[in-house]
């Protein structure tokens, strides 16, 4: 029997404590945390909770707004994209979490990147 990345991770216990410390992070980060400003925490991290748990293949089934439709509003850019699966990448190592289960949770998310980045990047100034 193949075990989920769920379970691989230490299920729901496990996974609370790491939507915990990742928005201990991202709380902490001066790009990431405006994005949180006026957002009844409890209930973000629930569902974050809830869909990762559904996501990693745990027994838990998601029913929450599409990733798109969630952020769109959001003006949600590559940079703090980036930054924030670099604090999961983060809490991860901190949970003692291997780096090949870690990097199969990073590479089950890296879809997403697509639905929930929509601020336009930066242009760069032409240089002579």
């Amino acid at each position: 029997m193949r075990t989920t990345i769920f379970a691989a991770l230490g299920g729901s216990d496990r996974l609370a404590a790491a939507v915990d410390r990742l928005y201990d992070r991202l709380l902490a980060d001066a790009v990431v945390a405006p994005y949180f400003d006026r957002v009844a925490l409890p209930r973000l991290k629930a569902h974050l909770r809830t869909f990762l748990a559904a996501a990693l293949g745990g027994p838990h089934l998601y029913r929450g707004r599409d990733m798109r439709v969630a952020h769109a509003q959001l003006g949600v850019t590559a940079e703090a994209w980036s930054r924030t699966v670099d604090h999961l990448a983060g809490v991860l190592a901190d949970l003692g979490v291997d780096s090949a289960l870690a990097g199969d949770v990073l590479a089950l998310l890296a879809p997403l990147r697509d639905q929930i980045v929509s601020a336009p990047a930066q242009s760069l100034p032409l240089t002579a």
